[in-house]
């Protein structure tokens, strides 16, 4: 058995089920890091409230948290090799959270213009107090472990370098007790939506789902934007940028057929039913593992909630350390009853 290490913080908010996107994304790179890194995985359901605290949002929220599980669980996460744990239910996040709120500055976090977009992207008029501290959030969920490596796609780089510099401040200002987070950033692919118009989103209605049956895939399949210019089976077609031959790149192990098919579209030889039959056989070839595992944890109920219960109990275990780390560093006064 490999000794681990370091430790990653990475994960996911339960704003629905996951998609192919998530998975080319950060999934299949967990599946990875698990082998040799100590991980924990955050289903982080207290950044929802910064966009959505609305009680109707909130419940909706919890109603995704098994679904998320169960994504992470159908491809292949392992909780005996990491963590899955609940972001709300350890209440070291919102001590260490409120430390942290006095070690960074308005004016630092307003020039993220990620929280621009975020607000703009929920039609907010006013920028709320708890979505411009998404990034001290953010700090405390990656310093409660003393995660050493947080992976993040390009666009989240600028949230991490916040908790770089809150941990030195920290570390500066009172005494050592974090470690410097790296950045992990991975040849993260943008995987274009069934649409073709933009990446896939679960907002936009052109996701194909980890959990999507079979058929469901076929018929989202037979939906998909091809080349638009092509109105009849002979005419050459492109191949390039065509959203159903960047399925088959990436999801389709018979590389063989995916020549062949590009070859014969290029020449006007086959048409776009076939392609995207092809491509919906391979789609669930791929997603058949996940189904299994999916179906076969959801036999027994109560075993995501036992899963998550003891992740949540080893973040705790951690988070409890890092505090008694971060009080005795501070000098706070200690009561004894």
């Amino acid at each position: 058995m490999i000794e681990k290490q370091q430790r990653i913080l990475t994960g996911d908010r339960p704003t629905g089920k996951l998609h192919l996107g998530h998975y080319v994304g950060s999934l299949a790179n967990r599946l990875r890091l698990q082998e040799t890194y100590e991980c924990f995985f955050i289903v982080a359901d207290l950044h929802t409230l910064t966009t959505r605290p609305e009680r109707e949002r909130i419940i909706e929220s919890s109603e995704f948290v098994r679904e998320l599980v169960l994504d992470y669980l159908s491809v292949g996460i392992d909780p005996e090799k990491c963590t899955i744990f609940l972001q709300s239910a350890v209440p070291e996040t919102y001590e260490l959270n409120l430390i942290f709120e006095m070690l960074v500055t308005v004016p630092r976090l307003e020039r993220l213009p990620s929280l621009k977009e975020m607000a703009k992207a929920e039609n907010l008029d006013a920028m709320p107090f708890g979505l411009l501290g998404y990034p001290v959030l953010q700090a405390a969920d990656i310093l409660l472990p003393r995660a050493n490596l947080v992976p993040v796609g390009k666009d989240n780089e600028a949230h991490v370098e916040v908790s770089r510099e809150i941990a030195r401040s920290f570390n500066r200002q009172y005494r050592e007790v974090f470690p410097i987070p790296e950045v992990l950033v991975g040849e993260v692919p943008t995987l274009v939506g069934t649409d073709g118009q933009s990446k896939m989103s679960k907002s936009l209605g052109n996701a194909i789902y980890l959990s999507d049956d079979p058929k469901t895939v076929e018929k989202k399949v037979m939906k998909m934007y091809t080349d638009p210019k092509r109105v009849s089976a002979d005419i050459p077609g492109t191949v390039e940028g065509n959203p159903v031959f960047i399925y088959h790149d990436a999801f389709n192990p018979d590389t063989a057929e995916v020549e062949d098919l590009k070859h014969r579209y290029r020449k006007g030889k086959v048409g776009d039913v076939e392609v995207k039959r092809k491509l919906g056989e391979a789609l669930n070839g791929f997603l058949e593992p996940f189904r299994e595992r999916r179906a076969s944890y959801s036999q027994h109920p109560t075993k995501v909630d036992e899963i998550l219960a003891e992740g949540t109990r080893r973040a705790r275990g951690v988070a409890k350390e890092t505090m008694e780390n971060v009080r005795d560093a501070m000098g706070l006064f200690r009561l004894n009853p």
